[in-house]
């Protein structure tokens, strides 16, 4: 399984899991969990969920357009969750072997606990977190 919010860190977990899928003979499950934006303010403007869960799920399909167009004997499922992404993540874990994320996502609070360092902590399934050029 492997976590895919559309970042550069999350698309290079993406080809580590692919790759090795491939050397393992293992099927890949790319999971996109997504939370409505939450905006404070008279100004805010809120949109039906409906274009926030169509949004997620184009991102996880370009990814995987750019990243593995045509994989030859690796099954790819897709999972578009609405929720947060660490508990989305860890939830799912219980059913994985593997579960690859990248070190840096899209979302977060600089000093926040990130989405990997979370599910290193709380998968239940080891872990692999694919550090990013910076």
């Amino acid at each position: 399984m492997v976590g895919v919010d559309g970042s550069a860190s999350s698309q290079r977990a993406l080809e580590w899991a692919l790759r090795q899928a491939g050397y393992q003979g293992a099927d890949v499950v790319a999971v996109h969990a997504w939370q409505t934006p939450v905006t404070y303010g008279t100004g805010a403007m809120l949109m039906p969920t409906e274009v926030f869960a169509e949004d997620a799920k184009k991102a996880l399909d370009d990814i995987l357009e750019t990243v593995a167009p045509d994989e030859p004997g690796i099954r790819i499922e897709r999972e578009v969750v609405e929720g947060n992404p660490a508990k989305t993540l860890i939830d799912r874990s219980k059913g994985a072997d593997l579960l690859v994320v990248g070190n840096r996502g899209h979302g977060g609070f600089v000093g926040a606990l990130s989405v990997s360092s979370y599910c290193v902590h709380h998968a239940h399934c080891p872990v692999i977190v694919i550090r990013g050029e910076d």
